[in-house]
């Protein structure tokens, strides 16, 4: 032993030692992990598992397997014996033996031969464990034994007993008593079954004679039923009364011997007429209260006994004609067991005293046996080795003491085994924890730092950390000295620590290293979100940890314990780091989101609630609730979910299959917090009821219809609406109306009866029955009243009484011209016309309004040229004189007037002449922005002076008849300028127009560097196609200030899914902080959508909510270039829901996207000025800025032009700031007054609107 402890020392790690240890609960004394040890270390056989007794061989097993496995080094060898005897297995290829451990197995047909008691040993050279007794037992199939019986013959009132004796059998067992056509005898008090099978009657009833008493057994685990031969019973008639006996058990004391921890069951048969009541003592004391009695109170059963429930128990059984008794000896016993636990394996150091006690408890008491490596043995006092009792002593052990030693215990009811692994050496500390590991702990937590020794003696084992003895109270060490505890870490403590052991033999040391790590922490918690289905829902979770922990640390999203990850089956989820977004959120997603920090040593969470906001559900549970009358009935529901957002209302629909069968239509609607609905019906219908919910999300499914529901025929409830009298000929009176529904007939046969007189004229109403919903009434006279009535029938009846209406019989054109016309010339371009109105009888109709016709006959500066322009101008209503605007200065006129009607225009006036004077000129104002910090301002019209006021006192004065621009400069970037600009005649100045702009910010030139030369070259070609000349060019260039702070997108894609699309996009990096807007538009509806603005530095959009199956164009948009052009366009189509994704995904196509549509701008710009190109810039500016003087009459038309209204659009795509700041220069009105006159007209204000032409249309309304 002692070259063995040297060359321990000299090895170190490649030793080879004798260590008997087993690595179970029982070597937990040593305190010695040998897995993963440093050194290969020799161990005696432990059994680690075996086969447990008993084992019965069922009939359906074909091959049986009994297990026995030991660990140990050297490997162990098995070896088996049965019944005491060593087992020599047969070489027969139908049974088979482990080679690596002890099992072994054979077939069904050797069964017999491997009938008894087995014992496994497991031996190498330090020693033999072995296993406790394992039995083997063949189950013979269960059957009854062939049997006669003679009959039971019993008079009535004496009791039976039929006797089962069930063959044994694998539990559980089940007994029945039945009758040869498999029915059950019936138990009650007076018959009962006991716990062994037989069938007691308390007395006999002559009902109770049957040939067929069957006893069945059954055994569920082998799926076997056997059956007894049938006995008869004959009960004779006799009905004396009988004093209680007791059928079963017999005698007046019996014994009932149990192990504890088992169930206690007593029976109590008794007989006796009449039936026996049976009452159940425990001497001396009250029964437990576990107790529990069943099958009329003669079974008595207490489950899981202890000692406390061992004494005498009394059965009595009592009828009228005396009492029975029968008294219980109950003795409780228990199986051999372990008082405290087994016998710990013991290392002892050569000369020492070693004692292995085996305390056992058990009732009886069990006997102990001894043995050493398998072989028993007993005291020798001649030896150092002594047994006395329940404990063996070693005096001054040796090492050929060592070995496995084994404690049997054993009494009737069982047997225990404990393998005691004795080890006596000496050897030095044995380091068996690795060196050099490193230990990693988070801040505030507890760091472990292992050091398994083994030694003997024991070592004294001391901790260091910088040549210092480790102390305080954050530091603990165990009892055994073998692990350091350091309680609530802090970055300090990381560092080198030496564990150092040492006993008389030598001394080791071990050395680990501590990191301590910060905490990781999420920082920026996730928040709870509502979402309304179909969109989507982001949730961020930010998080701080130990930079040097970066390779284990992840983040991971967990939905109600369900991980959440990024995958391509399914889309919807997209996971990166401490972001996850859901698309197309739906009802599933709703829950409790957990987003989870994690690194190798440690983790945080955070949660948050998303709340899916969703239609309702559809209602449940609808019925017919309440029947009023036939046609009023009150419909019933439950609400389903509201999924988050309350219902607001209820909607009620129908569907009848008489008119429109398959079709529902609403009939009612409910507050939201009502489920009931109080319904009246139209008659002659067959309905379905349905109803659905409604919440701020929108309406949910409908719920299911209910069964039909029939209401009988009826008059109509109602009479036709919105009656009209008109007359297309003068001799005649259309008159129609809204005819009823069919749901409104009420029943079959339905028609209208129309009476109609003169008003004030005739008493007597004419009658007409129609089916159709008008009626002409011929030969009447022109444009007198009448009074119409309408009133709907049909075979059951008529509706209501109808209320009459009045109306007129056809127009005709007017007879009479407006007389005594007269003129007013106002000034150049005005002047007032009055005439005295035509008599009302000589209009024959509804007064429409009046016509002026005016014609220029000529231009007073060149009297000799004829014009003849003629226009006409129409004035509604009943007046007697008008203001006729936008007449041309200095000109001859000739003007009529006429009334008309809806039929048509009456005859002419005698026609006026009239001068208008020389006038001023207000010119068109037209601002434009240009590139930095300078202005246009357009001037047109014949002038002799212009000027040009500013605000802040400054004015500049353009001279010059010919000037129709001027250039402005040194103005602010970024500032709101309001000008006013006035043309000046001889005659004076005219009113000034204004103007406000802001001007634009400083941005590089569209045309500047080589992309602005090739849009030029682009626009000179299409100029050239289109033999636009080199002055339209200039003036497109002009009008054309574009910006280059545009964002370039490259690599544009699109992913598209059946319900949203993402849209995503690179840039450069002096790129990468602009705004866009995101724009679609569902191709049907023509509506477009706009997003809020997203930076460029985001690199995608999602857009969601889209329609399944549809297509849309989308646009990327920069607010800065030409009033929210797109810089990209694409057309996609969401897919079908099942089919797969369609990518878009190509920089090629945004390219050529683009520059299509800087193509197309081109293109419009060149063809809006060439359109523009034939009229003379007096009279094109004219149109854009019309004014009252400046409108002219338009040839041949009849109704006065709204006067236009001016707005510019800048490239900033706001609305042009002179919408809002021409409000203070009108008062608002739309239409001219009830005189027809321009209030105010040269004192600043513009009137907007419109006269129109009435349409002489009769709309009388019942």
């Amino acid at each position: 032993l002692q070259r063995l402890q040297k060359s321990v020392m000299r090895l170190a790690g490649s030793l080879s030692l004798v260590l008997l240890l087993v690595f179970t609960s029982e070597a937990a004394g040593l305190d010695i992990p040998l897995e993963g040890s440093r050194v290969r270390l020799e161990q005696p056989p432990t059994i680690i598992r075996h086969t447990p007794s008993p084992v019965i061989i069922l009939p359906y097993d074909n091959a049986l397997v009994i297990s026995c496995e030991a660990r140990g080094n050297p490997p162990p060898q098995y070896r088996w014996t049965k019944d005491g005897q060593e087992f020599d297995f047969p070489r027969e290829e139908t049974i088979t033996t482990g080679s690596r451990n002890g099992n072994f197995s054979f077939h069904k047909k050797h069964s017999v031969q491997f009938v008894g008691k087995w014992r496994c040993f497991a031996s190498n050279k330090l020693g033999t464990a072995m296993t406790e007794e394992i039995e083997i037992t063949l189950l013979v199939s269960p059957k009854f034994p062939k049997e006669t019986f003679d009959p039971v013959i019993v008079k009535e009132g004496e009791p039976i007993t039929l006797q089962c004796n069930p063959p044994k059998g694998v539990p559980p067992r089940l007994l029945y008593w039945m009758t040869v056509d498999l029915r059950h005898i019936e138990q009650n008090e007076r018959i009962s079954m006991g716990t062994n099978g037989d069938l007691f009657f308390s007395y006999a009833l002559s009902n109770d004679s049957r040939p067929d008493y069957c006893c069945v057994a059954a055994f569920s685990s082998i799926r076997t039923i056997v059956q007894k031969t049938a006995m008869s019973v004959k009960v004779e008639k006799s009905l004396p009364v009988r004093a209680p006996s007791l059928l079963l058990p017999s005698g007046v004391q019996s014994q009932k011997v149990l192990m504890k921890g088992e169930d206690l069951e007593l029976e109590c048969f008794p007989g006796g007429l009449p039936t026996p009541a049976i009452t159940w003592i425990k001497m001396g004391e009250n029964l437990s209260d576990r107790h529990k009695m069943t099958n009329f109170n003669k079974h008595l059963s207490i489950s899981n006994v202890d000692v406390n429930d061992q004494g005498k128990y009394m059965c009595m059984a009592e009828n009228s004609a005396g009492k029975a008794v029968h008294y219980f000896d109950v003795i409780v016993q228990e199986p051999p067991s372990w008082i405290t636990e087994p016998p710990r394996s013991q290392l002892a150091v050569v000369g020492s005293d070693v004692a292995i006690r085996c305390s056992v408890s058990g009732i009886p008491p069990p006997a102990i046996t001894w043995s050493r490596n398998g072989k028993m043995f007993k005291d020798d006092p001649q030896s150092n080795r002594r047994v006395l009792d329940d404990m063996v002593m070693l005096h001054k052990a040796e090492s050929k003491d060592s070995g496995v030693y084994q404690c049997e215990a054993s009494n009737s009811h069982g047997t225990i085994l404990a393998n005691i692994n004795v080890l006596v050496m000496n050897m030095a500390p044995l380091m068996v924890t690795k060196d050099s590991l490193r230990y990693a702990v988070i801040v505030g937590g507890d760091a472990v730092i292992d050091c398994s020794v083994f030694s003997s003696p024991p070592s004294d084992i001391v901790w260091i950390k910088e040549d210092r003895k480790i102390s305080g109270e954050r530091f603990l060490i165990s009892e055994n000295g073998q692990s350091l505890k350091i309680n609530s870490t802090e970055k300090g403590d990381s560092g080198e620590y030496v564990c150092e052991a040492r006993n008389t033999e030598g001394t080791s040391t071990l050395t680990a290293v501590l990191e301590v790590k910060d905490v990781t922490k999420i920082v920026g918690r996730p928040q709870d979100v509502q979402i309304i289905s179909g969109t989507s829902a982001q949730l961020m979770c930010q998080v701080e940890y130990d930079e040097s922990l970066r390779d284990t640390f992840e983040v991971v999203w967990r939905k109600d314990e369900e991980i959440l990850l990024s995958s391509e089956e399914d889309p919807r989820y997209n996971v990166t780091g401490g972001w996850l977004q859901i698309m197309n959120v739906n009802l599933r997603d709703e829950g409790r989101y957990t987003c989870i920090a994690k690194t190798n040593l440690d983790q945080d969470s955070a949660s948050a609630l998303l709340t899916v906001l969703d239609i309702p559900d559809a209602p449940t549970m609808l019925k017919i609730s309440d029947v009023k009358s036939e046609r009023n009935i009150v419909l019933s529901w439950e609400p389903g979910s509201d999924h988050n957002v309350s219902i607001t209302e209820f909607v009620v629909e129908y569907e009848e299959d008489r008119w429109e069968p398959g079709s529902w239509k609403e009939l009612q609607k409910v507050a939201g917090n009502q489920t009931a609905a109080d319904l009246f019906l139209p008659a002659g219908l067959n309905y379905h009821f349905r109803v659905y919910s409604v919440n701020a999300i929108g309406p949910g499914p409908p719920s299911e219809p209910t069964e039909r529901y029939t209401t009988p025929p009826a008059a109509p409830d109602k009479n036709p609406e919105n009656i009209r009298i008109e007359g297309s000929l003068p001799h005649q009176m259309d008159i129609s109306w809204e005819p009823l529904s069919p749901i409104e007939y009420n029943g079959n046969g339905l028609e209208y009866i129309v009476t109609y007189r003169k008003l004030g004229v005739e008493d007597d109403w004419k009658v007409v029955m129609v089916k159709e919903p008008r009626l002409t009434v011929k030969n009447t006279p022109t444009f007198i009243p009448y009074e119409i009535k309408v009133q709907s029938r049909n075979s059951f009846g008529s509706g209501p009484k109808p209320k009459s209406v009045t109306g007129y019989s056809g127009e005709d054109v007017p007879t009479a011209a407006p007389r005594d016309v007269a003129v007013e010339v106002i000034n150049s371009t005005a002047v007032r016309v009055s005439w005295t109105p035509v008599p009302a009888a000589t209009v024959r109709g509804h007064l429409g309004g009046y016509n002026v016709y005016c014609m220029r006959m000529t231009n007073l500066l060149d009297p000799d040229k004829t014009v003849n322009v003629s226009n006409t101008m129409s004035f509604p209503g009943n007046r007697s004189h008008v203001i006729v605007p936008g007449l041309k200065p200095f000109s001859a006129y000739k003007l009529a007037v006429s009334v008309f009607n809806k039929k048509g225009k009456g005859p002419k006036s005698d026609p006026v002449t009239f001068n208008t004077p020389e006038g001023g000129k207000m010119p068109s104002l037209n601002t434009k922005k240009t590139m930095h910090a300078f202005l246009f301002i357009g001037l047109f019209g014949l002038v002799n002076e212009t000027s040009l006021e500013v605000i802040e006192s400054q004015e500049t004065n353009v001279t010059g008849a010919d000037i129709t621009q001027w250039k402005l400069s040194g103005l602010k970037d970024s500032s709101r300028y309001l000008f006013h600009l006035s043309a000046c005649t001889q005659t004076g100045c005219g009113p000034p127009l204004a103007q406000e702009i802001l001007t634009p910010p400083t941005t590089a030139s569209l045309f500047s560097g080589y992309g602005g030369s090739c849009l030029l070259l682009l626009i000179l070609f299409f100029c050239l196609l289109s033999r636009f000349p080199c002055s339209m060019v200039s003036l497109f260039l002009l009008l054309f200030p574009l910006s280059l702070s545009v964002p370039a997108l490259l690599n544009i894609s699109s992913h598209v899914s059946d319900t949203f699309a993402k849209i995503s996009w690179t840039t450069r990096e002096e790129q990468e902080d602009f705004q866009l807007y995101v724009a679609y538009m569902n191709n049907r509806d023509g509506n477009w959508h706009f997003s809020e603005a997203v930076n460029t530095s985001q690199k995608f959009h999602i857009i969601d909510g889209l329609k399944p199956g549809t297509v849309y164009t989308v646009r990327l948009m920069d607010k800065k270039l030409l009033a929210n052009a797109s810089i990209f366009e694409d057309v996609i189509q969401t897919r079908v829901k099942g089919e797969g994704a369609i990518t878009t995904q190509s920089w090629l196509i945004g390219t050529l996207c683009a520059v299509a549509l800087l193509t197309l701008v081109a293109i419009m710009a060149c063809f809006v000025l060439k359109n523009k190109g034939g009229k003379y810039a007096v009279k094109e500016k004219e149109d854009l800025y019309p004014d009252v003087e400046s409108q002219g009459i338009h040839d041949d038309d009849y109704d006065e032009k709204p006067l236009k209204r001016v707005s510019l659009h800048f490239g900033d795509g706001e609305d042009s700031i002179s919408r809002d700041s021409l409000v203070d220069y009108t008062d608002g009105e739309e239409e001219f007054n009830e005189d027809g006159s321009f209030i105010g007209e040269y004192s600043g204000p513009k009137y907007k609107g419109s006269i129109n032409e009435p349409n002489g249309l009769s709309t009388v309304t019942a």
